[in-house]
């Protein structure tokens, strides 16, 4: 396997974060390998692109708008990336009260822009809790939603 140079690694990674936060689930999907590998720790493990597509669209549409993905730190090591995506809904007060979950997110960079593997590892009863504080406190999940079962 071939190590790519950090800068490229680095980039595509920034890349696959601004992706992310931009909502355009799409072209996220777009950013794995035709044969890439999504292992979400709750929802299970999706293979190939069109695989992954199909579950982060599923996954989104239930999201709130307005969730974003603020990354704190993240380390390079050849071709892998392990990054801290925090899962944070605004506050729907208008105020700075934080409604958020912690994950670690594992890539695999495999060249063109493009990553093989990736693995999503947090704590889905934090996650539950979390929304449902933020719908106590007036958030709103889209129409049809059934992100809490």
């Amino acid at each position: 396997m071939r190590i790519h140079e950090r800068a490229e690694v680095e980039q595509a990674y920034r890349n696959f974060v601004a992706v992310g936060n931009s909502g355009d689930w799409n072209a996220w999907a777009d950013l794995h390998t035709v044969d890439g590998v999504w292992v979400e720790c709750h929802l299970g493990t999706f293979e190939g692109r069109e695989a992954i597509r199909k579950a982060i669209l599923e996954v989104m549409a239930a999201a709130p708008p307005g969730m974003f993905f603020p990354t704190p730190w993240h380390v390079i090591e050849g071709n892998r990336v392990v990054y801290y995506p925090v899962q944070a809904l605004p506050d729907p007060r208008g105020g700075d009260e934080k409604f958020e979950f912690s994950c670690v997110t594992i890539l695999e960079y495999a060249g063109n822009g493009e990553f093989s593997y990736q693995e999503d590892v947090y704590n889905p009863r934090a996650g539950e809790q979390v929304f449902r504080r933020w719908i106590a406190a007036g958030g709103k999940l889209p129409a049809g939603s059934d992100l809490l079962g």
